[in-house]
């Protein structure tokens, strides 16, 4: 349900009383700040993998995940996933020949002269 209301996140009676590492805090903050609104319900996504795993492989995963400035739902299960299965997380995208790469170029002043004088300014 939180999934769903994740407005009430911070007076859900099942998570009162629940000690988190600090990291949690860290990934919900991240995730919300670059997301929003889904960064919280996949922070609540991340809260469900304990459903499933441990807390110590969860929180081992969002420190990984944190440190690969991965941050989302897929990447921390991926991440718990391969701890288990004992093999390296495949985040780079080799894998993923279709996704345009990013061209990331050092910005100069003159490009700012060239797009004042362009606008009139």
């Amino acid at each position: 349900m939180l999934e769903q209301k994740t407005n009430a996140l911070d007076q859900a009676a099942p998570l009162q009383g629940w000690v988190l590492p600090a990291e949690f805090d860290e990934l919900r903050r991240q995730m919300e700040a670059r997301m929003g609104k889904r960064g919280r319900r996949e922070y609540v996504q991340v809260l469900r993998l304990m459903e499933t795993f441990s807390m110590g492989e969860v929180s081992a995963a969002i420190r990984q995940a944190q440190l690969l400035q991965a941050i989302s739902f897929d990447a921390v299960k991926h991440l718990v996933l391969c701890a288990i299965d004992k093999r390296p997380p495949k985040l780079d995208l080799e894998n993923y020949p279709h996704l345009p790469a990013a061209e990331v170029a050092l910005t100069r002043a003159a490009d700012y002269q060239t797009l004042m004088q362009a606008g009139g300014l």
